[in-house]
């Protein structure tokens, strides 16, 4: 699906790759879709895209950092291949296909204290391996798997979009533009790489891995905006860089952002009133707000105004949507 989408758009060459001049920012995520019974096809094929991609010259491709990616370095960190089959299979009996047996997964979660729940090893990063965690971690040390990536002035690249709070954090000037923003997040995660001893690896008050102690993993790769008087909302520290919801009123004014991570059906739960119009999967959405109002739909902005932040959702999701229906981001 991903090479026929590139190719239908006429962004490859006749060789199989990038025509020269083509700019492409991979948004993140580049492992686990699909269900339990894709995995062992969906963990080759999330490797040999990710490969793909990262063989392709920097200033060419820009793969960023997502949830999923970083999991390989956190959540995922002390599995090898066979013992991760053992729990997977474990993880899906205690799961029970989202009715979990509490007794068997909490001794699940204490035999393997890096997972929070049995679902995270039955669904959400079910399609490991240690070679992906091994191409991840030489991603990271070669810095071709950032946080961010400014595309102009007033246009970021990030896998789940960014808070006042969390540029706060990296320690970026307020009103800062993209390439400040930028800067300062990935400079917080070259941080985290340099000092890292072993274990998970974390990102201070930007990024942190679930575990059996702490709970599901937070922070600007696992948040989803949300309405905070929403139930669906509740409990989830909007208030906190660490969070797992962010109200969208605390997105940095003047900045769009270009994320993933979430598809629409989701962003309508947990935005309620905020949402305007009908699903059409496979397209490009946005939200903009200007501090107080709030507004999601379908398509692109009209236009973006200096004193309004914006997302521009791109996660049409890939795995399930005809190639001919699903839409890229240009700029």
């Amino acid at each position: 699906m991903f090479l026929s989408l590139l190719d239908r758009h006429g962004l490859l060459g006749p060789d199989g790759w990038l025509a020269a001049e083509v700019e492409l920012v991979s948004i993140g995520d580049h492992f686990d879709f699909g269900g339990s019974s894709e995995r062992q096809s969906a963990a080759s094929d999330g490797l040999a895209i990710a490969i793909w991609l990262a063989s392709h010259p920097r200033d060419q491709v820009t793969m960023i950092a997502g949830n999923h990616d970083l999991a390989r370095v956190g959540e995922l960190a002390p599995f090898d291949d066979a013992t991760f089959e053992r729990v997977h299979h474990q993880a899906v009996a205690a799961y029970r296909g989202g009715e979990p047996d509490p007794e068997a997964e909490q001794a699940l979660c204490e035999a393997y204290p890096s997972l929070a729940t049995a679902e995270v090893a039955a669904r959400d990063f079910s399609a490991f391996s240690a070679a992906q965690r091994e191409l991840v971690w030489s991603l990271l040390r070669a810095r071709r798997l950032p946080l961010a990536h400014a595309g102009r002035h007033d246009l970021l690249f990030c896998h789940a979009g960014v808070t006042r709070e969390h540029l706060s954090a990296a320690g970026a000037p307020d009103g800062c533009d993209a390439h400040a923003a930028a800067r300062a997040l990935n400079a917080a995660l070259d941080a985290a790489i340099e000092s890292h001893a072993g274990g998970a690896l974390e990102i201070a008050a930007l990024h942190r891995p679930g575990d059996f102690a702490r709970g599901e993993g937070g922070g600007m790769l696992y948040h989803r905006p949300g309405h905070p008087d929403l139930a669906e909302n509740q409990g989830h520290d909007a208030s906190s860089s660490l969070g797992r919801r962010f109200d969208p009123r605390r997105l940095p004014q003047g900045l769009t952002q270009v994320i993933g991570h979430i598809s629409d059906a989701k962003c309508r739960q947990l935005l309620g009133p905020w949402a305007e119009g009908e699903p059409a999967p496979g397209a490009l959405r946005h939200l903009t707000t200007d501090g107080q109002r709030v507004s999601y739909a379908t398509g692109l902005p009209a236009a973006t105004r200096g004193e309004e932040a914006t997302l521009i959702f791109i996660d049409g999701l890939m795995n399930r949507t005809p190639v001919e229906s699903y839409a890229v981001f240009e700029w």
